[in-house]
């Protein structure tokens, strides 16, 4: 049984580009309604589906584009200029779709890369609530006859309810009590409409409304071997899984700072001046210039950190050292930093250019400051710093694992 979505087959990046552009122009002009009344965007996401866009990263052996991840990369900041949701919703499609050409099988990939040609989207089940770290997965997929038994919860499930498939990060243990971080882990991916799966829209979160990432039940579901893919090995040797996970989330920061940039000149246009200025246009006022400058240096060298990093991936992918990958993830580390800041520094600015009238609860600005700490949130800077002084003073590799 494959999906029964059809999508476009784009003939070059080029074309993915453009489609990108266009599919944003179209989702910009609902993104606030469908933010102020928490709106799901279904049809946003049939037609990004549709577009050809989930399959830029299938490898052309297996009929795809095996576009570049700077290209990729591009293709997320685009979205999220225009709405950070819809952009956020495919973030672990191409994740996951990495874990299947990392570690599937020749038959796995032949399957889940004909099902992403055809417009499936995957989405995660990762994230668990409660005191442990992130990196233990209570959840487990326990051996039984050919196959798996799938038992769990999940939480911050993106996209999973417009998900044709949902991949299960998994300990595989027969015992919960006893999973730690050393245990290993498997991806299984389960179809959306599989018994004893539930999938609940119950995401509260005061910005990236829409990205439905509620939870996920998973009760004792049956999975074939030939739905699961390791997860564990992709970190024993030099991989590129971390920096490309985090290469994406960065550029939706990088987009929620492009959207704000773009639309404080437009608040900035409406302004009035203010009187000490001596001046007829807000937009002349020798202060808001200033911050206006300011702010533009500061999106534009997100803009470039982006790119860098998306090329060092990319050289990593084809090359891929100790040496390379490393560095990669530092690139990377480095162009998240500068997002994070990016995003939420010119989300506030836009208040600044925009005046009093900018903070009228009927205008909606203020989602472009609540998507930004939302999803800024999502992966601790702090740390990544750390990484990156380490690195710089003594040329320490960072850690591999799927947040760096």
């Amino acid at each position: 049984m494959t999906t029964s979505r059809t999508a476009t087959r784009l003939a070059d990046t080029d074309e993915a580009l453009r489609v990108a552009s266009a599919l944003a122009d179209e989702f910009a002009a609902g993104a606030s309604r469908r933010d102020a009344e928490r709106e799901l965007p279904r049809d946003e996401i049939r037609a990004l589906a549709a577009s050809g866009l989930l399959a830029v990263t299938v490898p052309t052996e297996y009929g795809g584009l095996a576009a570049p991840y700077e290209v990729v990369a591009e293709i997320f900041r685009i979205l999220a200029s225009a709405d950070p949701s819809i952009a956020q919703i495919p973030h672990s499609h191409f994740t996951f779709l990495e874990a299947i050409r990392s570690q599937g099988t020749d038959e796995q990939k032949r399957f889940f890369y004909g099902e992403v040609l055809g417009g499936a989207l995957f989405a995660n089940a990762q994230s668990e609530r409660g005191s442990r770290a992130v990196n233990i997965d209570s959840t487990v997929l326990r051996r039984q006859g050919d196959g798996y038994v799938l038992s769990g919860r999940k939480f911050y499930s993106t996209g999973a309810l417009f998900a044709d498939w949902i991949a299960v990060r998994a300990s595989l243990d027969d015992d919960p009590d006893a999973t730690d971080a050393s245990t290993p882990k498997a991806v299984a991916f389960v179809r959306r409409d599989t018994a004893g799966l539930t999938v609940v829209d119950d995401w509260d979160g005061m910005g990236q409304r829409t990205t439905a990432s509620g939870t996920v039940t998973l009760d004792d579901i049956e999975v074939p071997d030939t739905a699961v893919v390791p997860y564990t090995p992709i970190f024993e040797a030099p991989t590129t899984y971390g920096a490309q996970a985090q290469l994406l989330h960065s550029a939706i920061d990088v987009g929620i700072a492009t959207g704000a940039l773009a639309e404080a000149v437009v608040q900035a246009g409406r302004a009035r001046p203010h009187f000490e200025a001596d001046v007829e246009r807000a937009v002349d006022d020798p202060l808001l210039v200033q911050i206006a400058g300011e702010a533009t240096v500061t999106v534009r060298a997100a803009q470039a950190l982006l790119a860098e990093a998306g090329r060092a991936v990319d050289r990593a992918r084809a090359n891929p050292t100790a040496e390379t990958t490393a560095a990669a993830s530092i690139e990377v580390a480095t162009a998240k930093v500068a997002a994070t800041r990016a995003a939420v520094e010119t989300a506030n600015i836009l208040f600044e250019l925009g005046g009093t009238r900018s903070a009228s609860g009927a205008a909606n600005l203020s989602r472009y400051w609540r998507d930004a700490r939302t999803h800024t949130l999502h992966d601790a800077t702090r740390w990544k710093l750390q990484h990156i002084g380490r690195w710089t003073l003594s040329g320490t590799h960072p850690p591999r694992y799927g947040v760096l």
